[in-house]
Protein backbone atom coordinates (compact mmCIF):
# COMPACT_ATOMS: atom_id res chain seq x y z
CA UNK A 1 0.00 0.00 0.00
CA UNK A 2 2.96 2.28 0.91
CA UNK A 3 4.84 1.54 -2.52
CA UNK A 4 1.41 2.15 -4.51
CA UNK A 5 0.65 5.31 -2.83
CA UNK A 6 4.68 6.83 -3.54
CA UNK A 7 3.76 5.89 -7.24
CA UNK A 8 0.16 7.78 -7.17
CA UNK A 9 2.32 10.41 -5.31
CA UNK A 10 4.96 11.01 -8.14
CA UNK A 11 2.36 10.48 -10.31
CA UNK A 12 0.39 13.87 -8.67
CA UNK A 13 3.63 15.54 -8.56
CA UNK A 14 3.72 15.27 -12.28
CA UNK A 15 3.27 18.73 -13.85
CA UNK A 16 3.94 18.49 -17.19
CA UNK A 17 2.14 15.60 -17.99
CA UNK A 18 -1.33 16.39 -15.88
CA UNK A 19 -3.66 15.53 -18.78
CA UNK A 20 -7.81 15.97 -18.06
CA UNK A 21 -8.18 12.72 -18.26
CA UNK A 22 -5.31 12.04 -15.73
CA UNK A 23 -7.34 14.51 -13.59
CA UNK A 24 -10.34 13.20 -13.85
CA UNK A 25 -8.88 10.05 -12.27
CA UNK A 26 -7.68 11.18 -9.68
CA UNK A 27 -10.56 13.53 -8.69
CA UNK A 28 -12.80 10.48 -8.42
CA UNK A 29 -10.35 8.82 -6.30
CA UNK A 30 -10.04 12.19 -4.21
CA UNK A 31 -13.01 11.13 -2.22
CA UNK A 32 -11.76 7.21 -1.53
CA UNK A 33 -8.05 8.54 -0.46
CA UNK A 34 -9.57 11.47 1.96
CA UNK A 35 -12.14 8.36 3.16
CA UNK A 36 -8.83 6.30 3.89
CA UNK A 37 -6.70 8.87 5.77
CA UNK A 38 -9.69 10.30 7.76
CA UNK A 39 -10.16 6.25 8.94
CA UNK A 40 -6.68 5.48 9.62
CA UNK A 41 -5.16 9.16 10.36
CA UNK A 42 -4.97 7.83 14.08
CA UNK A 43 -2.49 5.57 13.77
CA UNK A 44 -0.11 7.73 13.25
CA UNK A 45 -0.20 8.57 16.94
CA UNK A 46 1.30 5.15 17.89
CA UNK A 47 4.29 6.45 16.58
CA UNK A 48 5.18 8.25 19.88
CA UNK A 49 6.70 4.79 20.78
CA UNK A 50 9.61 3.81 19.30
CA UNK A 51 8.70 0.63 19.00
CA UNK A 52 6.38 1.50 16.65
CA UNK A 53 8.34 3.04 14.08
CA UNK A 54 7.21 1.12 11.46
CA UNK A 55 3.88 0.48 12.22
CA UNK A 56 2.42 0.20 8.30
CA UNK A 57 -0.95 1.90 9.30
CA UNK A 58 0.67 4.81 10.22
CA UNK A 59 2.88 5.05 7.40
CA UNK A 60 -0.06 4.43 4.84
CA UNK A 61 -0.97 7.44 6.71
CA UNK A 62 1.72 9.59 6.13
CA UNK A 63 1.86 8.42 2.53
CA UNK A 64 -1.77 9.25 2.39
CA UNK A 65 -1.32 12.85 4.04
CA UNK A 66 1.02 13.08 1.32
CA UNK A 67 -0.59 12.39 -1.87
CA UNK A 68 -3.45 14.59 0.07
CA UNK A 69 -0.89 17.56 0.22
CA UNK A 70 0.29 17.05 -3.29
CA UNK A 71 -3.07 16.80 -4.38
CA UNK A 72 -4.61 20.03 -2.64
CA UNK A 73 -1.44 21.84 -4.30
CA UNK A 74 -3.29 21.64 -7.91
CA UNK A 75 -6.68 23.03 -8.29
CA UNK A 76 -8.56 21.18 -10.13
CA UNK A 77 -8.58 18.85 -7.51
CA UNK A 78 -8.33 21.24 -4.57
CA UNK A 79 -12.06 22.48 -5.15
CA UNK A 80 -13.41 18.79 -4.60
CA UNK A 81 -11.16 18.07 -1.61
CA UNK A 82 -12.30 21.86 -0.07
CA UNK A 83 -16.06 20.00 -0.22
CA UNK A 84 -14.97 16.34 1.10
CA UNK A 85 -16.79 16.24 4.28
CA UNK A 86 -14.82 16.12 7.61
CA UNK A 87 -11.77 16.01 5.79
CA UNK A 88 -10.46 19.67 7.31
CA UNK A 89 -11.75 18.87 10.80
CA UNK A 90 -9.82 15.56 10.51
CA UNK A 91 -7.18 17.30 10.11
CA UNK A 92 -7.58 19.75 12.50
CA UNK A 93 -7.93 17.34 14.93
CA UNK A 94 -5.10 15.28 13.88
CA UNK A 95 -2.80 17.49 14.52
CA UNK A 96 -4.39 19.20 17.79
CA UNK A 97 -3.43 15.39 18.78
CA UNK A 98 -0.25 14.96 17.92
CA UNK A 99 0.79 18.41 19.45
CA UNK A 100 -0.61 17.22 22.58
CA UNK A 101 1.37 14.13 22.44
CA UNK A 102 4.49 15.84 21.44
CA UNK A 103 3.62 18.02 24.81
CA UNK A 104 3.31 14.91 27.14
CA UNK A 105 6.16 12.77 26.78
CA UNK A 106 9.46 13.16 24.16
CA UNK A 107 8.77 11.68 21.28
CA UNK A 108 8.74 12.61 17.53
CA UNK A 109 6.00 14.82 17.90
CA UNK A 110 7.90 16.77 20.54
CA UNK A 111 8.36 19.99 19.43
CA UNK A 112 11.98 20.75 20.85
CA UNK A 113 12.56 17.37 19.94
CA UNK A 114 16.81 17.45 19.17
CA UNK A 115 17.59 15.00 15.90
CA UNK A 116 21.15 13.29 17.86
CA UNK A 117 20.92 10.48 15.43
CA UNK A 118 20.65 9.30 12.23
CA UNK A 119 17.73 7.07 13.26
CA UNK A 120 15.55 10.15 14.54
CA UNK A 121 16.44 11.91 10.96
CA UNK A 122 14.75 9.03 8.76
CA UNK A 123 11.81 9.00 11.19
CA UNK A 124 8.75 8.21 8.90
CA UNK A 125 7.01 10.89 10.82
CA UNK A 126 9.29 13.80 10.98
CA UNK A 127 7.66 16.54 8.65
CA UNK A 128 4.16 15.04 9.78
CA UNK A 129 2.67 17.79 11.53
CA UNK A 130 3.78 20.16 8.82
CA UNK A 131 2.63 18.06 6.19
CA UNK A 132 -1.16 18.59 8.24
CA UNK A 133 -0.30 22.45 8.65
CA UNK A 134 -0.14 22.50 4.64
CA UNK A 135 -3.35 20.19 3.87
CA UNK A 136 -5.48 22.62 6.36
CA UNK A 137 -3.70 25.42 4.55
CA UNK A 138 -4.85 24.22 0.87
CA UNK A 139 -7.85 23.43 2.28
CA UNK A 140 -8.51 26.88 3.24
CA UNK A 141 -6.97 28.63 0.46
CA UNK A 142 -9.62 30.64 -1.47
CA UNK A 143 -12.78 29.15 0.49
CA UNK A 144 -14.51 31.17 3.40
CA UNK A 145 -16.64 28.39 4.26
CA UNK A 146 -13.36 26.53 5.38
CA UNK A 147 -11.46 29.54 6.46
CA UNK A 148 -13.99 29.87 9.21
CA UNK A 149 -14.11 26.57 10.17
CA UNK A 150 -10.19 27.05 11.42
Amino acid sequence: RVTLLELMMAKVSERSCAASEETEVFVRHADFLAGCFQEKCGAVLRLTAAADAEDEEALVTIRLLDVLCEMTSNHGQLEHLQAVPGLLETAIDTLRLTHLAGKQTVNIFTATHALTGQEEISHPAVGFKSHLIRLIGNLCYKNKENQDKV
